[in-house]
């Protein structure tokens, strides 16, 4: 396994692996349409939003961005492919996102997290400081998170 950028040519990729690993929370259909601009990336995204993949075997198993600009940024996207949950690779994707941005000078990220990713990103150390809106469902809120770096 390891974990490298993505390259333009798998934005639709990532795209599609996006919505499979939305759809593995049991979201209908209208949710999941209602989810897919938002979830889309396009070629000129991956660079910009700092896009890392998770690859084993030539195939790609999830992705996380890095977004913003230093000091306060945040932690875009993250999904895994479904087949492939449980196998340590959000953990190994996170890791590398946090150590991305110490990197580049973050201090501090926030995830506007899917409520069932919570627990997640809860034991890898994030905190709750709120809720913030949905992007994609008007009405809907998602548990906003905290990640401080730290220097060690």
């Amino acid at each position: 396994m390891k974990v490298r950028p993505a390259q333009r040519s798998e934005a639709g990729e990532l795209t599609e692996l996006a919505m499979a690993s939305k759809a593995h929370w049991g979201y209908d259909e209208a949710f999941l349409a209602s989810c897919r601009d938002e979830l889309t990336l396009r070629p000129a995204d991956l660079d910009r939003r700092r896009t890392a993949v998770a690859e084993e075997d030539g195939r790609v198993l999830g992705f996380t961005t890095l977004d913003g600009a230093p000091p306060q940024g945040a932690l875009g996207m993250m999904f895994v492919a479904p087949d492939a949950l449980g196998r340590g690779i959000g953990r190994l994707l996170f890791e590398h996102t946090m150590t991305q941005a110490r990197r580049f000078g973050f201090a501090r990220l926030t995830i506007d997290a899917d409520p069932n990713a919570e627990p997640f990103y809860l034991a890898m150390g994030a905190v709750r400081i709120g809720a913030t809106p949905s992007g994609s469902i008007p009405g809907r809120e998602l548990p906003l998170l905290e990640y401080v770096l730290t220097s060690h």
